[in-house]
């Protein structure tokens, strides 16, 4: 674990306890966290599980690990903020698990790489820009405020990007795919933003330039 962790929460304003300093645009506070996603829970089979990093890497080849040696991977936390783009927001979340940059330098991408998939149980996926898992704050989180995530919210693994909305982060994260062009992901391809930046409320297709 990492000893000081990072600190993503948008800040409150000088001498203010207000939060909504913290709360994008069309957002709303929510006191417990939703379940949302889309299909069943996938059953967890630890003998079965891996993590793989393929596609555009710089020596072209993959990297896999199994549930065991992932979990030996160095650790940190971040103290970041969760917003859906179904409007509700949830504040002050402790997200632990493995830095999204501590990956990519262990599996590097080719220089040509612009952007990743991520993909998940079932085939699901979500597309980003190499810069936004570059991000210090994106983590491949298993625990939340001390707690390991429950099934429903993306055990054993989930991917959490801050700065983006939520979908952009999918539960039970198996890959990360190195592309040299972007692909829209799952959600992408049915009208969701290809970006997804909350602060701009970036929630559909139609609004991309």
């Amino acid at each position: 674990m990492g000893l000081s962790g990072i600190d993503a929460r948008q800040p409150r304003g000088e001498g203010s306890a207000d939060d909504s300093v913290r709360i994008p645009p069309g957002q709303r506070v929510q006191a417990s966290w939703p379940v949302l996603h889309y299909g069943p829970v996938p059953r967890f089979k630890p003998d079965r599980w891996d993590f793989q990093v393929y596609g555009a890497t710089a020596d072209g080849g993959k990297r896999t690990w199994d549930y065991a040696a992932f979990h030996d991977l160095p650790t940190d936390r971040v103290e970041a903020d969760l917003h859906c783009v179904t409007k509700f927001t949830l504040l002050d979340n402790t997200w632990s698990g493995v830095l999204a940059r501590s990956l990519i330098e262990i599996a590097p991408p080719a220089a040509a790489a612009t952007h990743a998939m991520v993909w998940a149980e079932y085939g699901y996926s979500a597309n980003l820009r190499l810069d936004d898992l570059l991000r210090e704050t994106t983590i491949l989180a298993t625990h939340r405020n001390g707690e390991q995530l429950s099934p429903e919210h993306g055990f054993p693994l989930r991917l959490i990007v801050p700065h983006l909305y939520a979908w952009k982060g999918p539960k039970w994260v198996r890959a990360i795919e190195y592309l040299v062009a972007d692909r829209r992901g799952f959600w992408e391809e049915r009208g969701y933003h290809n970006v997804g930046d909350p602060w701009q409320e970036q929630r559909y297709s139609y609004q991309e330039d």
